[in-house]
């Protein structure tokens, strides 16, 4: 069965979403994982991509953009499927991908930003539509 999270920060920044993106896709890596992060645009995968060199002096999450290589152990893209063996899909863009269902796991990372909020209902019941039991962690 697909497991789906919905990860919910207390907060409005958009900074801590991506922040929180960097420290679970670190986890899921340390764990084995391939993941692919799902961004809503250019500036927002930019964006990530610069956290993951900085979100933590401690710790190195070996990425890429999918546009350069497909084959990293984190991938960073937007749009359409960059392909690849990955088994979690960390999604920050407002709307589910059409290309979800090839993953095992989906982690969406909410944030108290009305607008954020809404659209990632939207993607709840999305799930919920389709027969998956979407699971929420308040953090």
């Amino acid at each position: 069965m697909k497991r789906i999270d919905f990860y919910i920060l207390p907060g409005s920044d958009a900074g801590a979403r991506l922040t929180y993106a960097c420290r679970l896709a670190a986890k899921a890596w340390r764990e084995g994982h391939r993941i692919y992060l799902h961004c809503q645009d250019a500036a927002q995968c930019a964006a990530l991509d610069e956290r993951l060199w900085s979100f933590s002096a401690a710790s190195f999450v070996p990425h890429q953009l999918a546009e350069t290589d497909n084959d990293a152990p984190l991938l960073l893209a937007c749009g359409a499927d960059a392909g690849g063996e990955q088994s979690l899909l960390i999604n920050l863009a407002s709307s589910v991908p059409p290309f979800f269902e090839r993953f095992a796991r989906i982690a969406e990372v909410v944030n108290q930003d009305p607008q954020t909020r809404e659209a990632l209902r939207s993607s709840y019941r999305f799930y919920r539509e389709r027969g998956y039991a979407p699971q929420h962690l308040n953090l």
